[in-house]
């Protein structure tokens, strides 16, 4: 069979249900698993396959999903009321579409492109003229039952119109369909309101379908794919199952997790090879994680890049932030954002930075605050150090700190400030004043002693 060529297939994700029993304001599709919305998983799925024509058929919280829609450079259709998914796919302008059309639920957040490569592969081979894919599951719940005749699939029926005995059927419908366009044309017209719902069903067309003798086909596939999220409840199993799937794939990688069950890693990040993961550990956005690394328990990093042999010691918090090879973070230590660590650094427990550069080997080793500065290579931060960069015009002043300095305990620098190369403060200075290089800068009042002093 020859190479597809997507750029000539319609896809139509249904994403206009409010999701009642969400019991939330944001669109059911938007709410993210394992940090990716739901709709950002599946048109991303069907963009790597090569569609061009992509309609997500919207309706409640449209303004809120287009934005998304938009980034992928997909069509927005609007389904003006909720009258089904049959309706949906009526919504989804067919006059201009291709004669092969895939049409996906948009809160099915497992959807994948090989499953619907399967699919078009077995769609095109058996020259069939609607094709679905389903799985056999444990529970299947609420989700749409199977129905066979002669081994070839004959209906679907919704769980809430079905027998007691078709309940105990556990081949359920995923949502995902191949057809073509003329058997959209040709049947859609003819499906009936349903008399409870006041809506159209799309999964009715596979009985007229049949009862037409056009070709159908179909294909099983794992129970992931039949999922969809219709509660928080859906949204918890689904984001477990995300997270589950993602530590295995570290896991075949080489990524050493000491118990995946605790371990929580979104969708983007990338960790190296030979990293070892304690539990608790969660790693969000667009993280990056290079190779030998050890991130001890409850470490939380953020969209931060962590490279090669790196330790991040239990407890630190590090967001948007990059840590240079083989420097040691924490315990308890708090990147926030803009913070470069570099080279064999040190940034030890308490020790909280802000848009802060800290040079190859650096050393800050305990309860510190280093906001907007600059440190050059080797410099020592003794404990208790402050960089007092807030001012009274509510901005924040820069403190330029040279390399090899010492920086005495307790030392306040009061930007904007320059300690320049191999400079010191003594510990306690208030310093307020530019140190010259291989000055030693002291700024603390004098000390007295009251011979004979007695308490009150």
């Amino acid at each position: 069979m020859s190479k597809v060529d997507y750029s000539k297939v319609t896809v139509i994700i249904l994403a206009a249900g409010k999701g009642t029993r969400m019991k939330s304001n944001l669109p059911k599709v938007l709410h993210p698993v394992a940090g990716l919305p739901i709709l950002y998983r599946t048109l991303n799925q069907v963009k790597s396959l090569g569609v061009t024509d992509i309609r997500v058929v919207l309706g409640y919280g449209q303004k809120l999903v287009e934005p998304l829609v938009n980034n992928f450079r997909a069509k927005v259709c609007i389904q003006k009321e909720q009258k089904g998914t049959a309706d949906a796919v009526k919504s989804a302008n067919l006059s201009t579409a291709q004669k092969t059309v895939i049409i996906l639920n948009g809160d099915h957040p497992f959807i994948k492109a090989q499953e619907l490569s399967a699919l078009m592969k077995k769609h095109i081979q058996e020259e069939s003229e609607f094709s679905v894919i389903t799985s056999i599951v444990d529970q299947p719940g609420d989700r749409g039952r199977m129905i066979y005749f002669e081994n070839k699939p004959k209906a679907i029926v919704e769980a809430k119109d079905a027998s007691a005995e078709t309940l105990k059927i556990k081949e359920v419908n995923t949502g995902m369909y191949i057809t073509q366009l003329a058997i959209l044309e040709k049947f859609l017209p003819k499906l009936s309101l349903h008399a409870g719902s006041k809506e159209w069903y799309f999964t009715e067309i596979l009985s007229l379908v049949v009862e037409a003798n056009h070709k159908v086909a179909f294909l099983k596939s794992s129970e992931d794919l039949a999922f969809g999220v219709n509660s928080q409840k859906d949204l918890a199993i689904a984001t477990g199952r995300a997270f589950e799937n993602k530590n295995k794939a570290l896991m075949d990688k080489g990524v050493v997790i000491l118990n995946p069950a605790t371990t929580f890693i979104e969708e983007l990040v990338e960790v190296g090879a030979g990293t070892v993961i304690y539990p608790g550990v969660h790693l969000k956005g667009k993280t990056a994680i290079g190779c030998f690394c050890v991130l001890e328990p409850n470490a939380f990093i953020h969209s931060s890049g962590i490279e090669n042999s790196v330790q991040i010691k239990m407890g630190s918090y590090i967001e948007r932030s990059l840590v240079k090879e083989k420097a040691i973070i924490g315990p308890y230590a708090h990147l926030r954002p803009e913070s470069h660590i570099g080279k064999g650094a040190k940034v030890g427990n308490f020790v909280e930075t802000k848009k802060a550069v800290l040079g190859e080997g650096v050393k800050a080793s305990h309860l510190s605050y280093l906001g907007d500065v600059s440190i050059g290579a080797n410099t020592n931060i003794g404990c208790g150090v402050v960089t007092c960069n807030y001012t009274l015009k509510k901005t924040k002043e820069k403190t330029t700190i040279g390399s090899n300095v010492f920086v005495g305990s307790n030392t306040q620098l009061i930007a904007p400030v320059n300690l320049e190369d191999n400079s010191c403060t003594a510990a306690g200075s208030v310093i307020n004043k530019d140190v010259p290089k291989n000055a030693l800068a002291v700024a603390r009042a004098k000390q007295i002693n009251k011979e004979n002093f007695k308490k009150k």
